[in-house]
């Protein structure tokens, strides 16, 4: 495979013209009618970047990838209107690809399958169909015919496909029966193309998320609880994965712990609601030296970039995640099972920490600390993917578990005051901090709109969510944008386009460095947890805007929002 790559890098611009020599119509005229009308598509050997550009054309988000880098550095020379986002990685791990946490609509191998030794055929075979969509469609051409050159190249087989296709629970559609002659007119080389398509998803997820929110035996709303705690994760903190693998996902047990207390805190200390079947026990989480000395705060004091210093909060704060930490291992996440056995489905480890000095990050490393949580890898790409549709379902039973609770009858709660009280996070309050940071800004600076790059004016300007905060709700700091009040209403809940984002990157830096260059700890925490491919300690801004784009189109191909141009 390195050989392969070498070769296709020194010889990038001879490689790069013949390839574009040739037009994706004529080379992929089999399966023009398959390629979806809008959606995420992964290019995996991208190689000139012809068919990424020509995809990225037809108004699709493109994820192109291509190891070999003088070739993919001349690719990403050309101008194209819709952003292209390149990776360089490799099959059969594609552990770049797997970062991103991202399930695409199509995946095209034009001319790779020949590269994969057979040996690693059926595992790479595996790590593709794990990474379509429901209805999602993999386009293999085949390449057969002898290699003339230095570079490896194996037979290859419509059969072989075939076969991964029944293993993996793909449909199978052999396009070119008959050998196909090659574009470039080199008449020992013929083609064929293959489509497979993923027809749902075939993992079980779904109805096992389903079997707990609905069948499974609840003494508490404790298994609710952890699945929306660990929904809002799934969909809002791809960066805070430790680990990716076949079989599991694997987050910081403090993050969990967190939002667990996000959570709670409105239920328990505002509304004090009953969140168990039994008047007299009480709750496992709320001690004494924990969670009992923060009851002054609300749930929004509490977020992830934080820094609190003062024995009133720093070790309160510790104790309360690590006691919520503790009762999620011992009770929710010990018995929720699969269905009828008792072998669970989540798996938690614990750290032994040292209690916190003067001050307390909430930070990655913080959060790391206190142990890890495994999802089953099924069960995390449904919260994923799903979590718009997979949510009301969590707070309609949340809500139906607490009414049917003896203290809750007792103050006749209202189906409304459930809601309220389950409602996610106040924008209002958030949203003032921005405005406030940009007011003391003006008085000695201008500070323009992160879409138009007019100036603001003190009297009359917005914060935006660049992601709208109604279907995607994050309050942290490089999602929040001052905005002119005009455009502002213009944008209201629809998501910017891709053009759109990429024509406002100055803008969008700009804010960023202004407004938080003395702040950097909390915007990089935050936004190394909240967006795709971003290391915990980056501190880089550009870096933070081309995850922040590429989050862009995960929450396009998840939730479908109306574009704003």
């Amino acid at each position: 495979m390195t050989a392969n790559i070498e070769y296709y890098s020194t010889n990038a611009k001879a490689l790069t013209e013949q390839y574009n020599s040739v037009s994706f119509e004529s080379v992929h005229k089999d399966w023009l009618d398959e390629i979806p009308k809008e959606g995420i598509v992964l290019d995996v050997g991208a190689g000139s970047g012809r068919d990424a550009r020509y995809l990225a054309a037809k108004g699709l988000s493109v994820v192109a990838v291509e190891p070999a880098l003088n070739i993919r550095e001349l690719a990403q020379t050309y101008q194209v209107n819709s952003p292209i986002h390149w990776l360089s990685d490799t099959l059969p791990e594609l552990s770049e690809v797997y970062k991103l946490q991202t399930k695409f609509d199509l995946i095209l191998l034009s001319a790779v399958w020949m590269h994969i030794a057979p040996s690693l055929r059926e595992r790479a075979f595996r790590k593709l169909s794990s990474l379509l969509k429901p209805n999602g469609r993999l386009v293999i051409s085949l390449r057969h015919g002898q290699c003339q050159d230095e570079r490896t190249m194996y037979a290859v087989s419509a059969d072989e496909l075939a076969q991964y296709a029944s293993q993996f629970g793909l449909t199978y559609k052999l396009l070119s029966p008959d050998q196909a002659p090659d574009k470039l007119g080199r008449s020992d080389v013929s083609w064929q193309t293959v489509l497979l398509t993923l027809p749902d998803d075939g993992t079980g997820a779904f109805p096992l998320i389903r079997n707990i929110v609905v069948n499974d035996s609840k003494a508490s709303t404790y298994k609710i609880g952890l699945l929306r705690t660990l929904l809002r994760i799934a969909e809002g903190h791809p960066g805070a994965v430790i680990e990716h693998t076949d079989e599991h996902v694997a987050l910081p047990v403090g993050l969990v712990a967190l939002y667990w207390l996000k959570l709670y805190k409105p239920l328990v200390d505002q509304f004090a609601m009953q969140q168990n079947s039994s008047n007299s026990k009480g709750l496992g989480f709320i001690k004494e030296n924990g969670w009992l000395q923060l009851t002054s705060h609300t749930s929004n004091d509490f977020y992830i970039g934080a820094s609190y210093t003062g024995d009133d909060v720093v070790k309160p704060l510790y104790q309360a995640l690590k006691d919520i930490a503790s009762t999620i291992k011992n009770m929710p996440a010990r018995y929720t099972t699969l269905p009828g056995t008792n072998t669970s489905v989540f798996h938690v480890e614990l750290n032994r920490t040292k209690k916190p000095g003067s001050q307390l990050v909430i930070d990655f490393a913080f959060l790391a600390s206190l142990g890890t949580f495994y999802v089953p890898k099924h069960i995390w790409d449904s919260l994923t993917q799903f979590s718009v549709w997979i949510e009301p379902a969590l707070i309609n039973e949340w809500s139906a578990l607490m009414a049917g609770y003896g203290q809750n009858k007792a103050k006749a709660f209202t189906k409304l005051d459930y809601l309220n009280a389950l409602r996610w996070d106040d924008p209002t309050r958030s949203t003032s901090r921005i405005r406030q940071r940009v007011n003391d800004l003006m008085t000695s600076q201008d500070v323009l709109c992160c879409w138009s790059g007019k100036q603001l004016k003190p009297t009359s300007f917005a914060v935006d969510h660049a992601f709208p905060f109604a279907r995607w709700p994050n309050n942290d700091l490089w999602n929040l944008l001052p905005a002119n009040t005009k455009v502002n209403s213009q944008k209201s809940d629809k998501l910017p386009t891709g053009i759109k984002l990429a024509g406002s990157r100055d803008f969008i830096l700009e804010w960023w460095k202004q407004g938080w260059k003395h702040n950097q700890t909390e915007f990089f925490s935050q936004a190394n947890l909240a967006l795709p491919n971003l290391r915990p300690d980056n501190t880089s801004f550009s870096d933070v805007f081309d995850a922040f784009a590429l989050q862009r189109d995960r929450i396009k191909a998840f939730q479908q929002l109306e574009d704003w141009r």
